[in-house]
């Protein structure tokens, strides 16, 4: 398999976060595509329970400084970065004092869901496009994993498909069993739009976006994916094996798997002639 550019936007990474299912692939995946001889860039959301001294966070100033514009308002991005040490990965944070480092994750310290999680996960997902845009890298696959990276799918085919960057790129989603508690409220379609992400492209879906109707969106926009867990949501596993695209199952030793996987969908040119 000739090297490719992977580019993992992840909702969890371990150690970063405490460690469950998808945490610990955060950081595996890309790890051992990684020691494959892949090109990978790594991204995920600066929670506001990471602790940046610990973690060794930094901002690149390079990098930060863009205003995002969303329901109308402004919003600073922000760019973090740190290396695991011993995953030798290093990984980028999208941050913002309004959506991240002044909140926990999903919900706040009462267990209650914040409001405006559909404006978090379109911050981030037009955080993570612009600033690979600004490191000029150019993926051949784009691994999605967690609902905060649902909207990625998305805006790669519709928003940022005529981008260089993006243009010929794959899109993966991966299924977990971890989910939303509550839903995105009857906002988000409107949040959501950007460019030709326009929202009459939403009129099939519900009005009030629940962690299902993120995931249809999420599997609709991608070219594969994957089921990350052994028990992930029925209705979702059956509803990517009506759309068409290669559905890889669950897979216990998933390095060798995947990196099978991403050549599916993305063959080497020299293959394809």
């Amino acid at each position: 398999m000739a090297k490719k550019k992977i580019l993992f936007i992840n909702q969890e990474i371990a150690p970063y976060v405490p460690e469950n299912n998808m945490s610990i692939m955060g950081r595996e995946l890309p790890r051992a595509i990684q020691d494959r001889n892949h090109e990978i860039r790594t991204f995920m959301p600066k929670w506001g329970n990471i602790n940046e001294r610990r973690g060794q966070l930094h901002e690149v100033i390079r990098l930060s400084g863009m205003n995002l514009i969303i329901d109308d308002a402004d919003h600073p991005l922000i760019i973090k970065v740190a290396s695991i040490p011993t995953a030798r990965v290093q990984v980028y944070f999208i941050d913002n004092d309004d959506y991240f480092s002044k909140r926990q994750m999903d919900v706040d310290e009462m267990g209650i869901s914040y409001p405006d999680n559909g404006e978090r996960a379109i911050f981030f997902a037009r955080g993570v496009l612009e600033t690979v845009k600004k490191l000029r890298w150019t993926p051949d696959v784009i691994h999605c994993q967690g609902w905060m990276s649902a909207v990625v799918p998305f805006y790669i085919k519709t928003a940022y498909h005529e981008e260089p960057s993006f243009a010929n790129a794959k899109v993966v989603t991966s299924l977990f069993t971890k989910n939303l508690k509550d839903d995105l409220g009857t906002h988000f379609k409107k949040c959501v739009e950007f460019r030709d992400a326009k929202t009459e492209l939403l009129n099939t879906y519900k009005d009030n976006f629940d962690f299902e109707e993120l995931a249809k969106l999420a599997i609709d926009y991608s070219d594969g994916i994957v089921q990350a867990e052994k028990e992930v949501n029925d209705t979702l596993v059956k509803y990517a094996n009506t759309k068409g695209v290669p559905v890889l199952p669950y897979q216990e030793d998933f390095a060798d798997a995947y990196e099978a996987f991403y050549d599916q969908i993305c063959p080497d040119k020299e293959a394809q002639d």
